[in-house]
């Protein structure tokens, strides 16, 4: 009986599709989707804070190393700060923009992702001190988890690690080239010095990364528990050559991916998973979307092979491939139990985008089981959306803050210790868990937008604070949701994802009550 009932909303899907659940409101979960990332942030934090419980941290990192490290994001529900995944969060907040900027400001939420994105390079401008100097982590995993502190409080570890010539890490390097070269479109127009700025760091940190080669987690192993680079680095190395192609236009970048998408796996690997460590899967989108435009010249031979795998990709995300991907019974994507709404995110992006690329060339996806119309694509993006915002067989939102049923004992350190705030007293390494890591009650400060793990292969769910591998978000979670959702939000008509330009309006609210509009193109 107690199975039937756990089973209820799915029958109601299946034998209601269309009145199950009513419409999901994407310019809502958008702006909550954005508030988690100031939820994330290290550093001083500015006035124009939204997030109001949380207060300024790591203000000595890197001053043990002569270097200003201070800002930058906490990946998840602890106070490290990772440089490979968050690299590929400004990346994919960047791709975000990029594509959908315009229906972000139609919303008033681009001012807001671009703000966030800034937060990121920002900081990566500092941890690039040196043209073949990178520093890609400040604290470490072992040390942190050992204590349950609010990041305004941790007396943790915060030693800083750099990769350099004689302990290289092509993957951090190139992540981060591609993070800092995508944002510098972003900012092409309303900042052109800073995108400037931003597009040398990373030309030279796609030399670092090419010219000395190595996984940073061979010269960074603190990094190995934690974000192991099991793919190795080709992938990054052409994944930044694609932003930086992107970004340019320097044929050198083009021609890097034409001469070495063979050797380095960009035509070979059929990809089920997109992610802060597998890039292929994007980097086969983006030279498909090259091909698409045009600009494959003489390497259109090789282009078209990136190009068949960014299709199998597709393919095996719609359950039409070889070699499909795992769903839950109610829909979701599967990958792993661990964070698994990574996966679901990052593939829903990559299908919404390539599904505007193939309507923008009039094309259709070529399946094994047939010509699949690009609209498939976008549906099948919606009903992952739709799954994690609470149609579902739970009826769960795994949004923090989106609708009435979500989760309440987020693994999150600043989330389940009262504010700084309303409680200045310290809180101590091993004090947090005995009176808040343990505790049964809901979070005292809600972290609003903030997507969890998500559940299991089963579509089952437990609300536990200790319970990391599903209640824990992280920022690359988000990233690649806000894309979509603007995408969601924006309606169906009108997109050309193909043409060099997209035109963004930006909604810039002043001290008083006027609103200024101003059109740029990026």
């Amino acid at each position: 009986m107690e199975k039937l009932i756990r089973m209820f909303p799915l029958l109601l899907l299946l034998l209601f599709p269309t009145f199950a659940f009513a419409g999901h409101d994407y310019g809502q979960a958008l702006s909550k989707s954005l508030l988690f990332f100031e939820a994330q942030r290290s550093g001083y934090l500015p006035h124009n804070q939204r997030v109001t419980w949380r207060a300024h941290s790591g203000l000595q990192d890197g001053k043990a190393s002569g270097v200003d490290l201070v800002g930058g994001y906490y990946d998840a529900g602890d106070n490290v700060k990772f440089g490979l995944p968050m690299a590929f969060t400004v990346t994919m907040m960047s791709w975000s923009i990029i594509e959908y900027g315009k229906q972000m400001a139609a919303s008033g939420e681009l001012g807001h992702a671009m703000e966030a994105v800034k937060w990121g390079t920002d900081y990566f401008i500092k941890a690039h001190p040196q043209p073949n100097v990178l520093y890609g982590e400040v604290g470490d995993g072992n040390t942190d988890h050992y204590c349950w502190q609010r990041p305004e409080d941790m007396t943790t570890d915060r030693h800083a690690y750099k990769i350099d010539p004689s302990n290289p890490g092509s993957d951090l390097a190139g992540e981060t080239a591609a993070a800092m070269a995508a944002a510098s479109i972003v900012f092409r127009r309303s900042n052109p010095a800073y995108a400037a700025e931003l597009l040398r760091h990373a030309y030279q940190l796609f030399d670092f990364a090419d010219k000395y080669r190595g996984k940073y987690d061979s010269s960074i192993t603190v990094a190995q528990k934690y974000y192991r680079s099991i793919s190795g680095y080709n992938d990054e190395l052409l994944w930044a050559a694609a932003w930086l192609y992107q970004a340019s236009n320097n044929q050198y970048y083009l021609d890097y991916l034409g001469r070495n998408g063979d050797s380095m796996g960009g035509t070979g690997w059929k990809m089920t998973e997109f992610g802060w460590d597998v890039k292929y899967a994007g980097v086969q989108t983006l030279v498909a979307k090259f091909l698409m435009q045009g600009k494959a010249g003489h390497h259109a031979p090789v282009f078209e092979r990136y190009q068949q795998k960014a299709e199998s990709f597709m393919c095996s995300c719609l359950g039409k491939g070889d070699r499909n991907v795992q769903k839950t019974p109610g829909g979701l994507i599967f990958r792993q139990r661990w964070n698994n709404m990574q996966f679901v995110t990052s593939a829903s992006f990559l299908a919404t985008v390539y599904s505007d690329y193939l309507a923008s060339s009039g094309r259709n996806l070529r399946c094994s089981s047939g010509n699949v119309p690009p609209a498939e694509l976008i549906s099948l993006a919606k009903s992952q959306v739709d799954y994690l915002l609470g149609d579902n067989p739970r009826a769960t939102s795994y949004m923090v803050g989106y609708g009435s049923n979500f989760p309440q004992r987020v693994h999150h350190r600043g989330s389940s210790i009262v504010s700084i705030k309303v409680n200045p007293s310290f809180v101590s390494c091993r004090g947090g868990y005995a009176t808040w890591f343990s505790s049964k009650r809901s979070d005292p400060n809600l972290l609003t937008g903030a997507l969890v793990g998500g559940p299991d292969a089963y579509d089952d769910f437990a609300d536990e604070r200790d319970n990391y591998e599903q209640t824990e978000p992280a920022t690359y979670n988000n990233a690649p949701l806000i894309g979509i959702l603007a995408r969601l939000g924006g309606g169906h008509g009108g997109y050309n994802q193909l043409l060099p330009g997209i035109a963004i309006i930006i909604l810039a609210l002043c001290p008083s009550p006027v609103k200024i509009l101003v059109l740029m193109i990026i």
